[in-house]
């Protein structure tokens, strides 16, 4: 005899209720229903409010424990172990060792509330981010943490449209939408770049650096962000007598060369030469690390012929002359992020909305060996 329809949707609503997230082929095969009857069931019960749908799962309206909600970071509390379900999905370029810092940041806080952090590796091919979203959202995560690569300005418009139309809550990691954008209402956590070359320049022009050069990729938000920063302040700047933005290596750019390409690499050298600079900004540090390197196959000596203060701080303390670098948050970034998210899953379902959050952390100065007083 068929099972009454009321029957079995209440059967759905116990099963996703007590996992949180529920795959509809997986209710499909345990109600020995179609996947057809299911889909229709879970969108009537979506519709009544009693649970939501998401691509291929349902999730239930039930909010996380959360704790008394006064607290400045909004550190949620859970189970002592995750369940089925209670997973949050994060999705990364892959190689990208300055995001991978964001991961360990974010994981404390998933995991210290009683979830797991899904993590997806975005490969270098287009529209692999949003590819790798709905894998996450396929899995039954209950949210998502997204730091899209974006190259170019183009790459980031063509994304915002499956942004924006993603059903779970979503905050992104050091992205910042463009104002006025479909996205521009979407939780974000970054860190505040332009504050970062401030303190880069502050620093070089306190120490009598007059004509500065900055060697800067072009092939993420974060490199346009600075290019942008370094012009508008050394401009403005009445210590700087001098600069110019240079291509800190052919590929950095939105669309690489082919490998075969003959683009010749930056002579950073000829550069200071050339506008008798006595200091450069370098992004980011695998670029730096190898650019300080060219100088010393060229007879500049870093500090003495060159002070060099690098961008990003992953490896530039490495070198054989541990390298001054703007240090964005990078572990607080995820912190931040997981936290904002974990808050958005624990509102209340019918509760008045809260005010979307677009947070800037602060970037750090670390002073090391590769800066020194400009030689008059």
């Amino acid at each position: 005899m068929r099972e009454p329809v009321e029957r079995r949707r209440q059967r759905i609503l116990d099963a996703v209720r007590s996992r949180g997230t529920a795959r509809v082929t997986d209710l499909a095969a345990e109600l020995e229903v179609s996947v057809v009857t299911v889909r229709r069931d879970v969108e009537e019960l979506a519709r009544g409010g009693e649970l939501r749908r998401g691509h291929g799962v349902a999730r239930s309206t039930a909010p996380l424990a959360a704790d008394d909600g006064l607290t400045g970071t909004g550190a949620l509390t859970g189970a002592s172990s995750p369940q089925d379900g209670d997973a949050v999905g994060l999705v990364v370029p892959e190689r990208h060792s300055y995001l991978f810092e964001a991961v360990h940041g974010a994981r404390a806080v998933v995991e210290a509330a009683g979830m797991r952090l899904a993590m997806h590796i975005a490969p270098h091919a287009p529209a692999s981010e949003h590819a790798m979203s709905l894998r996450a959202l396929e899995s039954g995560v209950r949210g998502l943490l997204i730091a899209p690569r974006w190259r170019s300005a183009a790459a980031e418009r063509d994304d915002y449209d499956w942004l924006a139309g993603l059903d779970v809550p979503t905050v992104l990691m050091e992205r910042r939408p463009s104002p006025g954008s479909s996205l521009h209402a979407m939780d974000s956590v970054r860190s505040d770049h332009w504050y970062g070359v401030h303190l880069a320049l502050e620093h070089l022009t306190a120490l009598g650096h007059r004509r500065i050069v900055l060697a800067a990729r072009d092939d993420s938000p974060t490199a346009r962000t600075l290019r942008s920063a370094f012009a508008q302040i050394a401009t403005e700047h009445e210590g700087i007598d001098d600069w110019v933005v240079v291509l800190s290596s052919p590929g950095a750019v939105p669309e690489p060369a082919a490998p075969e390409s003959s683009t010749p690499p930056l002579d950073l050298a000829a550069v200071l030469r050339e506008r008798r600079a006595t200091a450069a900004i370098l992004h980011g540090d695998v670029d730096a690390l190898m650019l300080v390197q060219q100088l010393q196959d060229a007879g500049l000596q870093v500090p003495r012929d060159c002070s060099v203060i690098a961008y990003d701080d992953v490896v530039a303390a490495l070198g054989s002359t541990p390298l001054s670098a703007v240090a964005p948050p990078k572990e607080e970034i995820g912190r931040a992020a997981a936290e904002l998210l974990l808050r958005r899953l624990a509102h209340p379902p019918g509760a008045r909305p809260e005010a979307v959050r677009r947070m800037e952390l602060l970037p750090d100065l670390k002073v090391r060996g590769s800066t020194a007083r400009a030689s008059q």
